[in-house]
This record gives C-alpha cells, structure tokens and sequence, in this order.
C-alpha cells in the first residue's frame, strides 16, 4: 500500500517470526505501521526503501480496512499490544531488553514499571536521545552502548518516520539482532499517557482519542493525513489494471 509491502501476521506469528529474526543473529528491523507513514512513503523513496527492508505489520485500522479494500489479508496489531506480548513472552527465554527513545522520565518509569508487571524481564539499558537529529557520532556511541549490554530486542519509541531511519541506522551497525519501532508505545505502557478505550481500540478510533488528547500535535497527521491517506487507497482501488 502506498508502495509500502505489509505482512499479514497475528500475535502468535510475531512472536514466531521474531524468535526467527533472534536465532537468525543479524539485524533485523520492525515497523509497526499506521496510515502516516505510508502516506510520507508514496512520496519519499528513500523511506520507502527502508520501511520495505523491514517487517511491516499493521497498526491503525485505516490500513488494515485498506489492506481488506485492496484485497490482502489483515490484522491490526497496534505497537503497544505488541511490546507488552513480546515482553511477557520473552521472561521464560531471558531475552535482553533495551529502551531506546522517549523523556528521561518516561524511559526511566517504563523501565521500572516492566519490571513490575513481567516479574523477571531483563531490562539491560534503557536512555533517551535528544529530540534532534542524531548525529552519526551519536549513533555509533549508542550501538556500541546497546551491544556491550549483550541486547536481543532493541525497542524504538521515536514516533515515524525518524524512529524507521534510526533504526534501520542502528541495525547497519549491527546494534541488536532484533529492533522493533513502536512509536508511541513507550508512553502508554508507562502511563505517561492514557490509552484510548478498549471500545475505540476495537472499533479502530484509538487515533481519534490521541487527537482529542494531543490536537495541537496531531491534527496534521490525523485530519489532513488521513484524508490524504484515503485519497490514494481509493485511487489505488479504481485505477484501471488495479492487482
């Protein structure tokens, strides 16, 4: 969609295809992907180079009905359902998590909240990059960081599109086996922020709940973003020789 290839997988066959990616030993990169990213994609082919070297799943539901409209298989699972699935998943395993992105203060309380709620977790580095571009000095001193700590999944809360260009930087350096790009992820499983209700996750209006929370932020993505986005699903649909 938007050039962007997504894989039709459900919680079970994440957790699969990242046990692959952990004994496979090279970089592998996670995007979890709403309509947005897309939309900057069509347009940028160097982001859609990267996103397209990665895994793709489905976050918002405006792409899974997309996905349906255009004829593939979907499931939406949101970045957040699955950072906490991997990471209860991971306790038995003793994988090595490390948190990157975020406030100091979110990081810092995230990592002490996953130590409550999954008794056992291996949280070994957790730090929050300026809010600026990075520079590749920074990058290579945080890869370094990253794999002296021994990672195995490297969790990236940056919000796309810099969060994909981070973390396809981090995997060149050979940084983790596994990185997974979970957005806003790290806010919510903090509790920094309110998560919509389980009824709008549901019925695919989380992104309406994160607009009325933060309009100032959010409403180019989410009003313009989205009525961009479904222009070209629905020019996609009716061009003539449509696959």
């Amino acid at each position: 969609m938007n050039g962007v290839g997504f894989d039709p997988v459900s919680p079970d066959s994440l957790v699969e295809q990242v046990e692959r990616f952990h004994r496979c030993g090279r970089g592998h990169v996670v995007h979890f992907c709403a309509a947005h990213p897309t939309v900057v994609a069509r347009s940028d082919h160097a982001y859609r180079e990267v996103l397209n070297r990665g895994l793709n799943v489905p976050d918002g539901m405006g792409v899974v009905l997309a996905l349906r409209l255009l004829g593939h298989q979907a499931q939406r699972l949101p970045g957040s359902d699955a950072f906490a699935l991997l990471c209860e998943r991971s306790v038995g395993a003793g994988l090595r998590h490390y948190l990157f992105g975020g406030r100091p203060e979110i990081v810092d309380h995230l990592r002490q909240t996953l130590r409550v709620r999954y008794p056992g977790i291996r949280v070994v580095g957790a730090e929050s990059p300026p809010f600026r571009p990075l520079t590749e000095r920074e990058l290579s001193e945080a890869s370094a960081r990253i794999q002296r700590a021994g990672t195995d999944l490297l969790w990236v809360g940056l919000g796309a599109p810099k969060q994909d260009w981070v973390a396809e930087r981090l995997r060149d350096r050979g940084s983790a086996p596994v990185i997974l790009c979970v957005g806003a992820a790290f806010d919510f499983l903090s509790g920094a922020k309110r998560r919509a209700p389980e009824w709008m996750q549901r019925s695919g209006l989380e992104w309406l709940h994160r607009l009325a929370c933060e309009p100032r932020r959010l409403w180019r993505r989410y009003i313009v973003g989205n009525v961009v986005f479904a222009a070209v699903v629905l020019s996609d649909y009716v061009r003539p020789g449509r696959r």
